[in-house]
């Protein structure tokens, strides 16, 4: 049942990319993997969900960016991804902290506000943090967080460590310096650091395409910097996968940076406070139509898996979901020895003059 290159690629593409322009990985995709990117991206599905809801109810403390639509990338790097790499995500981190395998109750407390949370209640949602599974931070301002990646990078390389850093952001990250700057040392310096630009086609509410003087933001300009143009579909799962696979392993062996463009499209809004209606109604629709989720579950059963095994998985992920929010709601707010901690450098709060 395992994917071929050719099946990881057999899908239309998608809508407005010509599939002859999509980067074809090879390998395979094997059955324990393929179940696995499935349920993470369920998982990462219901959990948004759930977190709109809340948010909605104002129990979600300040806003949140959430990645439906998008989940076949994070899900992809997730099960590729050595458990000693790095993870360095923007404010729309959900599915990319909950794809390292954080506790979805620490997720979730964090955007209530709890003490359950990964960071005690105090980063919120643009902001998660968990080192302990390699989740190095959310980064609220735009870009800041690459040329992080890339001293983290560059400290394993330094130290014989062999991490992979992993850097994703989104497609209005490529118009500003740290983009350009980032990727020029990574190249010259043969770091080993995974640039992924999510390109859901609008910064905020601008499309990319109206700022931009190339058609790939990200792809159209790797060549600048010596590296290969990777533009792969990031609604399709396996060649997400292969994708990452094939950047992390050539990172990890010393054949340095790579950065990816992956096409995708998130159905909502930038946030919570933008109905997205700047959307043409016929884009929406065409990329609802290839939503990462459904076009992989067809795929699946088309391949032996059967409608009960999925049914499952679902079922367990919304167990998961209840579970997380139950406990969250019943975990008290932070106190203030938790608030007024970690302020100074000697982790205390006192003014010191």
């Amino acid at each position: 049942m395992s994917a071929s290159p050719d099946d990881a690629t057999s899908l239309s593409g998608p809508p407005g990319i010509d599939p002859a322009a999509l980067h074809r990985p090879g390998g395979s995709v094997d059955d324990t993997t393929q179940l696995a990117l499935f349920r993470q991206m369920v998982r990462m599905r219901k959990f948004e969900t759930r977190a709109y809801d809340l948010f909605m109810e104002n129990l979600v403390k300040g806003t949140s960016h959430l990645s439906l639509g998008q989940e076949a990338i994070a899900a992809a790097f997730g099960e590729a991804m050595d458990e000693n790499d790095y993870t360095f995500a923007t404010y729309r981190g959900h599915a990319h902290t909950l794809a390292r395998g954080t506790s979805m109750t620490g997720v979730m407390g964090e955007l209530l506000g709890r003490s359950c949370g990964v960071l005690a209640g105090k980063g919120g949602s643009m902001h998660l943090t968990d080192v302990r599974h390699g989740v190095m931070g959310s980064y609220a301002i735009v870009g800041a967080h690459l040329t992080i990646a890339l001293g983290a990078a560059w400290s394993a390389q330094y130290r014989g460590d062999p991490r992979v850093a992993v850097a994703f952001f989104g497609d209005g990250t490529t118009n500003i310096g740290a983009f350009h700057e980032s990727l020029n040392l990574a190249a010259v310096w043969n770091l080993p650091v995974v640039f992924v630009c999510e390109n859901n086609l609008y910064m905020e509410y601008t499309p990319i395409g109206s700022v931009t003087s190339v058609a790939n933001p990200a792809a159209d300009r790797a060549s600048a910097y010596g590296l290969e143009s990777i533009l792969v579909d990031g609604n399709d799962a396996d060649a997400m996968y292969l994708t990452a696979r094939e950047c992390i392993e050539r990172a990890r062996s010393g054949g340095g940076p790579s950065l990816i463009e992956a096409r995708t499209y998130r159905s909502g809004g930038h946030s919570r406070a933008d109905p997205g209606t700047y959307k043409p109604p016929d884009e929406a629709a065409a990329w609802a139509a290839y939503d990462p989720i459904s076009i992989y579950r067809a795929r699946l059963v088309g391949r032996g898996v059967s409608e009960a095994a999925l049914d499952a998985i679902e079922e367990t992920a919304d167990g998961d979901v209840e579970t997380a929010t139950r406990e969250a709601k019943a975990s008290p707010p932070p106190g203030p020895e938790t608030l007024m901690s970690n302020v100074w450098s000697d982790g205390g709060s006192s003014w010191r003059n």
